[in-house]
């Protein structure tokens, strides 16, 4: 009796503070992108939110709300999005990650090129970290065998 009663308020609990810390993390985002550390910080929050509901409730619950293969996804999105943001510029003239070379092509001058530039890659390491982290968690709490996304063959294991 005691430990459903435990369940319970441990749900309950993760309930209500899952979408804050998700919304916290999206604050730090927004409000970190203007100096250099937003997206680590928020990335990290943001997966906070995710393995908290695989402690309150359960692992599979919470490959129902970001699987092993989003996480691929969000990685490789996030990889994507720093690379294409820092590689614009050198196709425009300029260095990798010069920020100033978006305003040939972004309206505002250099001052809100350099505003959007950071935005962009601190977006794109934000899901980055939060993908990893969460890849992580799974990995360690499933000892890497992914579940689902692996199938057996004769001669080796491939994705399905």
């Amino acid at each position: 009796m005691v430990k459903d009663l435990d369940d319970i308020v441990i749900r309950t609990c993760a309930r209500i503070m899952i979408p804050f810390i998700q919304a916290y993390g999206l604050y730090v985002y927004v409000h970190g992108h203007i100096s250099p550390g937003g997206g680590f910080q928020g990335g990290c929050i943001m997966a906070g939110s995710f393995i908290l509901i695989a402690i309150a409730f359960n692992l599979s619950e919470a490959k129902k709300r970001i699987s092993e293969r989003a996480t691929a996804i969000f990685c490789s999105l996030g990889v994507f999005i720093y690379v294409f943001t820092g590689l614009v510029p050198v196709f425009l003239g300029g260095n990798f990650i010069d920020y100033a070379e978006w305003s040939k092509i972004l309206p505002g001058g250099p001052i809100m090129a350099r505003y959007y530039g950071m935005a962009f890659i601190e977006l794109g390491v934000q899901l980055a970290v939060m993908a990893v982290m969460v890849s992580i968690f799974f990995d360690l709490a499933t000892a890497g065998k992914h579940e689902g996304i692996f199938k057996e063959e004769g001669n080796g294991t491939h994705i399905k």
